[in-house]
């Protein structure tokens, strides 16, 4: 396997936690959320983000609003329902979790 292909399965894994995450600061369109992805070095392209978005729609995670564009076609901004807050607080459980548990195996991986 080649090590840009497990870079980019790793970051897949945890592209939900951290649309999640933005999403909960403040409201967004795709757009902003792929520019913001790609300044934090997560190399993602639409045709990942877009069913993303549309599903934690569907799964009532997130919600969106309409609004006109002085420059273009109208945006779609997204904002966490309390649904999403709720299932959002378990992701960041979850991964203060695993990243303990990564930390204690790779820094004491000599000590098998």
């Amino acid at each position: 396997m080649k090590l840009e292909n497990t870079k980019a399965q790793m970051r897949k894994g945890i592209l939900e936690y951290c649309i999640l995450s933005l999403l909960s600061q403040k409201e967004a369109y795709a757009s902003e959320i792929i520019q913001a992805l790609k300044n934090a070095k997560l190399l993602v392209v639409e045709g990942t983000v877009y069913p993303l978005l549309t599903r934690l729609k569907n799964d009532g995670l997130l919600t969106y609003r309409w609004e006109e564009s002085t420059g273009g076609p109208p945006r779609k901004y997204y904002l966490v329902t309390a649904l999403g807050q709720d299932f959002l607080k378990e992701l960041h459980s979850t991964w203060t979790e695993l990243v303990a548990s990564i930390d204690k195996i790779t820094t004491n991986a000599g000590n098998l």
